[in-house]
Parts: C-alpha cells; structure tokens; sequence
C-alpha cells in the first residue's frame, strides 16, 4: 500500500506543480499581472516546499514512480489537444492544479493531517486566484 500511496502523492504534486506553472505563465506573460504571478508563484512554491519536505523526510516518492507502466500514461483525451484560447488553457490547468490538491489532501489524510490541512488551504487559495482572475482571463477568449 505504501509505494501505491506515494505513487499517488508523487504523481500530484507533479500534477498540481504543473498546472500552477502553466496558469502562472498566463498570467504573468498574457496578463501582465504581478499580483497573480506572485500568487500563483506563492502556492506553486509552498507545493514544492511540501514536496522537498516529504522527499527528504522518506526519500521514497521519486523511488515509487514508475511512470513506463502507468496504465494512465497514455490515456489522453480529445478535448486536450482543442485549446482555442489562453483562456481554454488556464481553465484546464487550473482544475487540474484544484483537483490535484484535493488528492494530495485526501491521501494525506493517510500519513500527516496537518500536511492534509495545508493542501486543503492551497486548494482554497487557487480558487481564489481563479476568482480573481477570471474576468481577466475570459477576455483573453478570442486571443
């Protein structure tokens, strides 16, 4: 169960990583907006800080991928090759960057609530950022 768990945990702080990076990205180079970069940067960051932390602690996430034989690996989608806009990117990658955290937060339940309950707030924080954003972004539509 263990190498199963940290699968799981290694593959969404992968996930969630990149996901803030791209919606970061969109942000910062489409938007021009110093205040959401720094926010998206911010949670990015306290994710990889979380990340170090477990790593150094067990060293046992990066030895439990095994990402040549994930059934997932190459299970893709139509829909993820039709982005049309900024926009259709950053709300991809923004749902993906949420559902990743809520992942992290249910599976670290298993290991370390309080790491659970900082994953719980990241999530929180991205809604937010994606609250914030979102009039921003929706003009970016037909961009």
């Amino acid at each position: 169960m263990k190498k199963d768990l940290y699968r799981i945990i290694d593959a969404n702080l992968n996930r969630s990583r990149e996901g803030l990076r791209v919606c970061e990205e969109i942000v910062r180079f489409a938007l021009s907006s110093p205040a959401l970069t720094k926010e998206l940067k911010s949670v990015r960051h306290e994710v990889s800080l979380i990340a170090k932390t477990h790593y150094k602690k067990t060293g046992a996430l990066s030895c439990a991928r095994d990402s040549s034989s994930d059934v997932g690996r190459v299970s893709r989608k139509p829909s993820e090759m039709r982005r049309s806009s900024f926009c259709d990117i950053f709300t991809a990658n923004a749902q993906r960057a949420k559902e990743s955290l809520r992942v992290l937060e249910e599976f670290y339940k298993l290991t370390d609530k309080k790491i659970s309950m900082r994953f719980s707030h990241l999530r929180f924080r991205v809604y937010e950022i994606e609250r914030k954003a979102s009039g921003r972004i929706e003009a970016l539509r037909n961009n």
